[in-house]
């Protein structure tokens, strides 16, 4: 009799603008450490059709108007809103995610109660790299690559703050969701990647 491979999940990464490669790349090795690399696939969102097969999604970095803008263009704003899965932002994900933003023209999600300023950091010519902690996170320091990152300025009740830099907050979690200003798909370290998926139950 011939074996049927078991049936797993998917993990969708937002394919419209942005480090999409990076994320599948850092998911797909992510869920091998889990031991779920096997029943499971990492596949790419461009129409809502796309994103109702999937139990997860990576909103990946990029530049935030233009996601938003493409976003609306291919009918996803809805879909990712009432999306019942949790959410992977970086970078201009995590500006996606907040309900409140410092440029008008962003249509964020509001599904991370948060406010963000989009370039808190500076111009490409400011980025940088070092090592943070990180709550509730085994392993030591993060190193984190942060380019042309936005920072979190205030949370609201149900947001957990994982990390936090003298410029602000910089990494939270709300309920499945988990944001980011930082692009750890860039390294080899996937412990957020990790965290992640077993708080979507995968």
């Amino acid at each position: 009799m011939r074996c049927c491979r078991p049936v797993g999940v998917k993990i969708g990464v937002l394919a419209l603008q942005g480090n999409v490669s990076e994320h599948i790349n850092a998911f797909e090795i992510a869920l091998d450490r889990l031991g779920s690399g096997s029943s499971s696939d990492v596949v790419t969102v461009r129409d809502p059709a796309d994103l109702e097969a999937c139990n997860a999604l990576a909103l990946p970095g990029g530049e935030s108007t233009t996601i938003s803008r493409l976003i609306d263009k291919n009918h996803l704003y809805e879909p990712i809103r009432n999306f019942s899965g949790g959410i992977f932002a970086t970078c201009a994900g995590m500006v996606l995610m907040a309900t409140h933003v410092d440029d008008p023209h962003i249509r964020t999600l509001d599904l991370i109660d948060m406010t963000v300023d989009r370039n808190a950091f500076g111009r490409q010519r400011e980025s940088f790299e070092t090592d943070i902690s990180l709550t509730g996170v085994d392993g030591g320091l993060f190193h984190a690559i942060f380019i042309r990152a936005p920072v979190t300025t205030s949370v609201g009740e149900g947001v957990t703050i994982i990390s936090r830099m003298d410029q602000g907050i910089v990494a939270v979690e709300q309920g499945k969701h988990m944001a980011l200003s930082f692009h750890p798909e860039l390294g080899g370290d996937t412990r957020l990647h990790e965290r992640f998926l077993k708080k979507c139950g995968i």
